[in-house]
């Protein structure tokens, strides 16, 4: 396997992780979504676009 199927394999697992954890704390992720936008995931689906608060 070269090394960027390897990284790619274990950003996968931490992101799957997170989600689990996120589960398991009855909280949320936050990432940037293919639109570029902010975004907070919650255990049950739902999707919340996080608004821009003018900081970099």
């Amino acid at each position: 396997m070269d090394r960027i199927q390897e990284l790619s394999k274990y950003i996968k697992l931490t992101g799957e992780r997170a989600k689990l954890d996120a589960k398991a704390n009855g909280t949320y992720i936050v990432y940037k979504n293919d639109k570029g936008q902010i975004v907070k995931e919650y255990a049950n689906g739902e999707i919340e676009v996080v608004q821009d608060q003018g900081g970099s």
